[in-house]
Parts: C-alpha cells; sequence; structure tokens
C-alpha cells in the first residue's frame, strides 16, 4: 500500500466517524426534546395571546387614544396678581381702603377657526394609523408563523424520506456484514454500501440542522421557553390544492388594495397630510384671549373691573412656510400612495403566477408515480440482496429515488408556500389550505 491510499482510507474512515458522530448528536438532541402537536388555529391563537410585539403595538394604539382626548380640552385660564409688599403709608402688606395695592387678571384662551377640532382629527388619523400598523405586524409575523410551520412540516417530510431510505440500508449493511463474514461478498462492495449510508445521514445531519433556526424563531413568535418540539400538525388534501380555481387577477387586486394594512396605512397618511394643511391654515387665524381684572387703586377709579381681550395682529408671520410644506408633504404622499399600489398589484401578481405555475408542475400523475416509486425502491431492495440486479444498478436506483422524492416533495411544498403567498399579499385568507 502506498502512502497516498493510506492517506486517503484514513481520510474516509475520519469522515465516517464525524458523519456517525453528527448523526448520533442530532438523534440524541431530538430525542431529549418533548413533543408538542398543534395545529395551524392553535398556533394562531397562542401566537395572538403571547406576541410581545403585538402587546407593544396595542400600547402604541391607546397611547395615541389619549392624545385625541388630550387635543380636544380647553387650554387653562391663566390668574395673574400683583400686589404690594410695602409703602411708605401702610407699611407692610397693608391693603385697606385707602392703603395698599392689589391687582388680579383672569384670562381664558379661545382658539379660533377650530383648531382644537383640526388637532383632534390630527390625533385620530395617527391612532388610525397605529390600528392599522397593528394589523400590518400581525398580517406579517402571522405569514412567518404560518410559513415557519409549513417549513418545518416540509423539512419532516423530508426526514422520513432519509429516515425510511436509511432504515432499509441498515438492514441491507447488517446483512451484507454477516456475507462479509461467510466470504460471500467483497469488502469492496460491502463499503460501497456503507458509504451511501453514510452519505444519507449525513444529508439527514443536514435536515435536522435547518430545523432548529426554525424552530426557535417559532417559539419566540409563541413566547414558548420549554424545552419540547413544537411538530405542526396540518390537514390539508394536496390533490385539491393542484386543482384549486383561483379568483380573477384583478378581484385579487382589488381585495388586497381594499384590504391590505400597509395599503389603508398610506391612504391614512395621505389624509393626515390633507389635514395638516387644513390645520396649518388654521393657525394662520389669530386666537383671542379674553377675561376679566380688578385693579384696587391703580386705576383712574378706585376698584377697578374691566374687561380684558387681546390678539395678535396677523401681519408678519401667517404661517405661510408650514403651510407650504404641508402643501409639500401632501405631493409627497400621494406619490408614496401610488408607489405602494403599485407594490401591491405586483406582489399580488407575483403570487397568482406563481400558483399558475406550480399548479402545472404538480400533477395528479405525479402523485401516483410517487406511490409506485416507493413500492419499486422496495423490489430494487429485495432484487439486490437476491443477487438479481448489481451493486452499481442499486446504488444508481437508491440515488435516483432520494432525488426524486426530494424533488416531488419541494414542488409540492412549493406550491402550498405560493398559496401562503398569495393570502399575506392580498391580506386575507382567499385561499383555505387547512381544512
Amino acid at each position: 500500500m502506498n502512502l497516498c491510499t493510506w492517506y486517503r482510507q484514513q481520510l474516509y474512515f475520519i469522515t465516517v466517524l464525524l458523519i456517525i458522530i453528527l448523526q448520533s448528536f442530532s438523534a440524541k438532541v431530538f430525542a431529549q426534546l418533548d413533543t408538542v402537536n398543534i395545529n395551524l388555529q392553535q398556533a394562531e391563537k397562542l401566537f395572538i395571546e403571547n406576541n410581545l410585539s403585538l402587546l407593544a403595538a396595542r400600547y402604541n394604539i391607546d397611547a395615541n387614544r389619549a392624545l385625541i382626548r388630550q387635543a380636544k380640552l380647553w387650554d387653562n385660564p391663566v390668574v395673574s396678581t400683583d400686589q404690594n409688599i410695602y409703602d411708605n403709608q401702610g407699611g407692610f402688606f397693608k391693603h385697606g381702603n385707602n392703603s395698599g395695592q392689589v391687582y388680579v387678571q383672569v384670562m381664558q384662551l379661545i382658539k379660533t377657526a377650530g383648531k382644537r377640532n383640526k388637532l383632534a382629527q390630527l390625533a385620530e388619523d395617527n391612532t388610525t394609523i397605529s390600528a392599522e400598523q397593528f394589523d400590518d405586524i400581525v398580517r406579517t409575523l402571522r405569514y412567518i408563523l404560518i410559513s415557519d410551520l409549513f417549513e418545518i412540516a416540509h423539512q419532516l417530510k423530508l426526514k422520513n424520506v432519509y429516515d425510511s431510505e436509511i432504515t432499509e440500508l441498515q438492514k441491507l449493511v447488517r446483512g451484507m456484514d454477516i456475507q462479509l463474514q461467510a466470504g460471500n461478498i467483497s469488502v469492496k462492495d460491502n463499503m460501497r454500501v456503507k458509504a451511501l449510508l453514510f452519505s444519507l445521514q449525513n444529508e439527514l445531519v443536514n435536515v435536522e440542522a435547518t430545523i432548529i433556526p426554525v424552530q426557535s424563531e417559532i417559539k419566540l413568535l409563541l413566547k414558548n421557553n420549554d424545552s419540547v418540539f413544537i411538530k405542526p400538525s396540518f390537514n390539508y388534501y394536496l390533490p385539491d390544492l393542484i386543482k384549486t380555481v383561483l379568483p380573477e387577477r384583478q378581484q385579487l387586486i382589488q381585495t388586497a388594495l381594499e384590504n391590505r394594512p400597509d395599503a389603508k396605512i398610506a391612504k391614512t397618511q395621505l389624509d393626515y397630510q390633507t389635514h395638516n394643511l387644513i390645520y396649518q391654515k388654521a393657525l394662520a387665524k389669530p386666537d383671542i384671549s379674553i377675561g376679566t381684572e380688578f385693579d384696587q387703586h391703580s386705576s383712574y377709579a378706585p376698584d377697578y373691573v374691566g374687561l380684558a381681550v387681546s390678539f395678535p395682529l396677523n401681519i408678519l408671520n401667517k404661517n405661510q412656510g408650514n403651510i407650504a410644506s404641508a402643501q409639500f408633504n401632501i405631493k409627497q404622499q400621494q406619490v408614496v400612495l401610488d408607489a405602494q399600489n403599485a407594490k401591491i398589484v405586483n406582489d399580488v401578481s407575483t403570487a397568482f403566477d406563481k400558483i399558475k405555475f406550480y399548479q402545472q408542475v404538480n400533477n395528479l400523475q405525479q402523485l401516483d408515480f410517487s406511490q409506485q416509486y416507493d413500492k419499486l425502491f422496495q423490489n430494487m431492495l429485495n432484487s439486490y440482496q437476491q443477487r438479481q440486479i448489481s451493486l452499481l444498478e442499486f446504488i444508481d436506483f437508491t440515488d435516483a429515488y432520494k432525488d426524486s422524492k426530494l424533488k416531488l416533495l419541494d414542488q409540492h411544498t412549493a406550491l402550498i408556500r405560493s398559496l401562503i403567498e398569495l393570502n399575506y399579499t392580498v391580506g386575507r385568507d382567499m385561499i383555505i389550505i387547512n381544512k
């Protein structure tokens, strides 16, 4: 044996050992976790009840509602007073009929041009935006939650493919070990099948590693800190999804424009800028302060009671800058609204086209083929054990079987993901995936 061959053998056995260790560690990690089965309705209920981002958004709505009440309040009256501390005639704090001076004024600010109502309208617009932002957070996080649950379900299906093939190969390897000891097969054939088994086990490790961060995100969304494995439970019939008839494209677009929270946010922000222009024009109107005053001795008559009225002369500052700024903000927000609507139209059209494509790619013949392929795999395994086919034929078929099963699962999952995406882009569940 030359040195190069020896190194290759050592590298091969080290690789095999690492794969066995990773497979064993991964199996222990998943085995140590209790499994909690959860359906989509239960997950959404826990999500609404426990998600901290939603709780923070709710408080923001309440805070803006409080500002509506604040905007409607009148300004407090202002009391001013002036009185003597000492004079030469009366001494300290003397306030008699013939000595001392007392002045008291009470003023109330009266806002003109409906400023309080207009300011309250702006606060109401902000509250509406907060509520729509809350709906948008719910919509986005719900989409992430459903996508993650279906991703876990998809990865578990991939895991089942690997587990099934690995289980059969492990049985084959145990039988081949006995045949090797009896001298009926070569070491090369025995190691080649084991290498195939180790390759599948390594790919299974990658699948299980993919599950871990998705599980972590689901637990974060549900605020679940328990050491459990959340296993999604779905109830859907794939042939029905393949044959699902979609609403018309324009109907979906119109529904999205009417229902999506981000579309409502853009529209309400345009309303806010319009109301802000009205408010800025109202600020150009002078407010009036009106009240009464009492003067004991400094007026032309003792114990003088008078009416006080004051207001600014609207000559130099007519709020021109803020009015112009509000006008430009309306134009800017109109462009933002148009861009948002164009994005929504594109999102819905893309999701619609994806579903049509994946419905064509997936078909009922593929489902029948998948079931027949499973039976064929078992037949090929039996044929190899009975020496009716060669090792090379068996390995080629095993690789092709695995690749075909994985590709079929990917296509099925892609169809479901496109349906989830359509519901998300429209802003409501147009297609019921889980019965």
